[in-house]
C-alpha cells in the first residue's frame, strides 16, 4: 500500500484517479491547487505524486521545480491535457519521472504507478526509455520526433501516440479496442473506426510494411 498524492484541479478526474487507486489498495490524497500540492508533497508523507500542469495558484512546472530544488526525489507522474513537444520536454527535464496525456486509461496509469513505486523501492530511479527503435523506425520520446531511414517524419499528436504504443509493443498483436483505449482514452466512442483510419495515416508516413493487419484481431508493428 502506497500513499499517493494527486494534485489535480478537475474534481471529476481527481475523484476518478483516487477511486481507482483506492480500489488497488493505495491511500490517495487530493490537492486541488499548486500551493496546497507543494505543501503536501514536502510533508514527506507520500510515496508518489500524480501531477497536473494547469493548476490554480502555481502551475505544475513551478511545483515540480520547487519540489526538486528542495531535494525531494519522490516519483512524479505528470498527467495533463497538454501534449505538445515543449510541455513534454519541460516536464521531463524539470524532474518528472513519467508523462501521460489526457484523455487516459486508468489501467495504463496504474501500470506506470506500479513501475515507479517499484523503482523507488529498489533504489533504481527512473528508467524512461528515451528512444525506441523498431526496424528502421526511431522514436525519440523526449523530443517526440520520429525518423524513418534517418529522415524526420511529421506526425500529429494522435499519430505520434499511436506510433509510440506500437513501438512499445513490437511484434505484438494489439487489438483495435486496446489501441482505442490507449490512444483515445476512456471517453471515446468504442464503435468508431478511428483506429483503422489512423493506422492508414501511419502506414502512409512510416511505410506500407511497418504495420501488418491481423485479420479479425488487430494490428502488429514491425517497423519500416
Amino acid at each position: 500500500m502506497a500513499q499517493i498524492l494527486i494534485v489535480e484541479d478537475e474534481q471529476r478526474i481527481a475523484s476518478f484517479v483516487a477511486k481507482g487507486l483506492r480500489a488497488e489498495g493505495h491511500q490517495p490524497t487530493i490537492a486541488h491547487d499548486g500551493p496546497t500540492g507543494l505543501d503536501e508533497a514536502m510533508s514527506g508523507r507520500f510515496d508518489l505524486m500524480v501531477l497536473d500542469i494547469g493548476l490554480p495558484g502555481m502551475d505544475g512546472f513551478e511545483l515540480l521545480d520547487q519540489l526538486r530544488s528542495q531535494g525531494s526525489r519522490m516519483p512524479v507522474i505528470v498527467l495533463t491535457a497538454r501534449d505538445s513537444v515543449t510541455d513534454t520536454v519541460t516536464a521531463l527535464e524539470g524532474g518528472a519521472d513519467d508523462y501521460m496525456a489526457k484523455p487516459f486509461r486508468f489501467a495504463e496509469l496504474l501500470a506506470r504507478v506500479r513501475l515507479r513505486l517499484r523503482q523507488a523501492s529498489e533504489g533504481t530511479g527512473a528508467t524512461f526509455d528515451e528512444e525506441l527503435v523498431v526496424g528502421g523506425t526511431r522514436l525519440d520520446r523526449r523530443t517526440r520526433q520520429v525518423r524513418v531511414g534517418g529522415q524526420v517524419v511529421e506526425l500529429s499528436a494522435r499519430e505520434y501516440t499511436l506510433a509510440e504504443i506500437f513501438m512499445l509493443n513490437p511484434g505484438q498483436v494489439l487489438t483495435r479496442e486496446q489501441l482505442l483505449d490507449h490512444v483515445w482514452g476512456y471517453d471515446f466512442d468504442p464503435g468508431s473506426n478511428v483506429v483503422d483510419v489512423y493506422v492508414g495515416y501511419l502506414r502512409k508516413k512510416l511505410g506500407g510494411t511497418a504495420i501488418t493487419t491481423v485479420r479479425g484481431v488487430g494490428y502488429r508493428f514491425s517497423g519500416s
